[in-house]
This record gives C-alpha cells, sequence and structure tokens, in this order.
C-alpha cells in the first residue's frame, strides 16, 4: 500500500507536542464561566424556559460577552452547587435600572414587571439600597441542548 501525499503532509505539520510527551507539561484548561443563582425556585424556572435573563448591579460588561458559553449553576455560595445547563450569552446590556423595558423585566423573573419592583428584588438580593438611578446589566441567554 502506497502513502498518498496528504498524508505525509499532514504527518509533517505536525508538531511534536501533538504526541503524547510525559515529560510536557499539561495543556492549560480553557477557563469555565458561570452564571450563578441562589434560589431554587429559579433553577425551575430556568429548566422550563420561562427565565432566559439575569439583571445584575452594576457593569459586568467585563466578565461576561456575547458569544461566551457558560455553565447555569443553582446554589448558595461556598456550598454544593447543581449545573442546570450550558448557555450561550446572547446579549450583554449596561443601562440604568429604569431604562429596562417590562419585557426585560419579565425575562429575568416571571413574576415582576415594573423597574420598581426590580429595584425592590434587587436590593433584597444585594442587601442594599437599589434605585432606578443605579447601573445594572442585563444579561440575556439560551440553553444548549445536545
Amino acid at each position: 500500500m502506497v502513502a498518498n501525499a496528504r498524508w505525509r503532509n499532514v504527518r509533517s505539520q505536525r508538531s511534536p507536542t501533538t504526541l503524547y510527551d510525559p515529560s510536557a507539561p499539561p495543556p492549560s484548561p480553557e477557563p469555565v464561566y458561570a452564571l450563578n443563582f441562589y434560589s431554587p425556585i429559579v433553577a425551575e424556572q430556568l429548566r422550563s424556559g420561562r427565565k432566559t435573563a439575569t439583571i445584575r448591579l452594576g457593569d459586568k460588561s467585563g466578565k461576561y460577552k456575547k458569544g461566551m458559553i457558560v455553565q447555569v449553576l443553582c446554589g448558595s455560595r461556598y456550598s454544593r452547587r447543581e449545573r442546570v445547563f450550558d448557555a450561550v450569552i446572547d446579549k450583554v446590556d449596561v443601562k440604568r435600572l429604569g431604562e429596562l423595558s417590562p419585557n426585560e423585566v419579565e425575562h429575568d423573573n416571571p413574576e415582576l414587571r415594573s423597574t420598581d419592583d426590580m429595584a425592590e428584588f434587587l436590593a433584597q438580593l444585594y442587601n442594599r439600597d437599589v434605585t432606578v438611578d443605579d447601573t445594572v446589566t442585563l444579561i440575556r441567554f439560551s440553553e444548549i441542548r445536545s
């Protein structure tokens, strides 16, 4: 059997690090990003597709970018968390809380419609006063199904 030229070219272009070398350092893993939610109620909203966004206090545009793949998790800080699904970030918008539309608020919390209600909700979540003048980041995401 004669090897074809294409096979030879592929083999000759392969770098030695693609072969197993026990003395070579392990490849660095890709960073894994997460969107974490604390309430188990939210996990059910996520699974059912009723929650397709999160509104975070402050400018998070440096951390989350459109097209980024994240793990959507549910659980308390410093405790075991449940992986709900992987998602792709569709949109990251930074704006004043008062500039959010009722539709954007509903994508975060299906029980809320107004920015005043969202301000109260965020105040409880972040344990501080929140007004419609505060900066928030709206992160829209879509579940990745295999």
